[in-house]
């Protein structure tokens, strides 16, 4: 099972460490302690709901995608072929169909930090919804 520090678990939820800690003091947020005493975070406990806020980019990374969103795994369906892998990154959850071969190569679980790189011709731009003024 992967654990994760205070500042990791930070980051990837895009928070503060001091929000990390509130949440756990509060109740909201399961941790343990290390050998040295200091709290961990248990991965599964991260994949249920978790504060918003989105991460910090990746900066330059050798390839040509460059959207590239880290979070934690939520959620694995698995198939004979393939399998639906589902990350929270922030405020955002994508879900990626992934290689079952690949799914197990790269040991996707719940709980297990990700990185999501999307890479794509055709992108969708909306506006969300907001109050019209009528100008006449």
């Amino acid at each position: 099972m992967h654990t994760y520090r205070i500042g990791d678990v930070a980051a990837l939820l895009g928070v503060s460490a001091d929000t990390v800690r509130r949440l756990v003091d509060g109740g909201k947020l399961a941790a343990e302690r290390d050998e040295l005493g200091r709290r961990i975070i248990p991965g599964p406990a991260l994949a249920g709901p978790r504060p918003t806020g989105a991460p910090r980019g990746m900066g330059p990374t050798g390839s040509s995608a460059r959207n590239r969103l880290s979070g934690i795994v939520t959620d694995v369906l698995l198939g004979d072929v393939s399998a639906q892998v589902d990350i929270q990154a922030g405020p955002f959850r994508v879900v990626a169909p992934v290689g079952r071969e690949s799914t197990d190569e790269l040991e996707l679980e719940p709980g297990v930090p990700a990185i999501a790189v999307i890479k794509s011709t055709n992108v969708v731009v909306e506006r969300p919804w907001t109050v019209r003024q009528d100008h006449t």
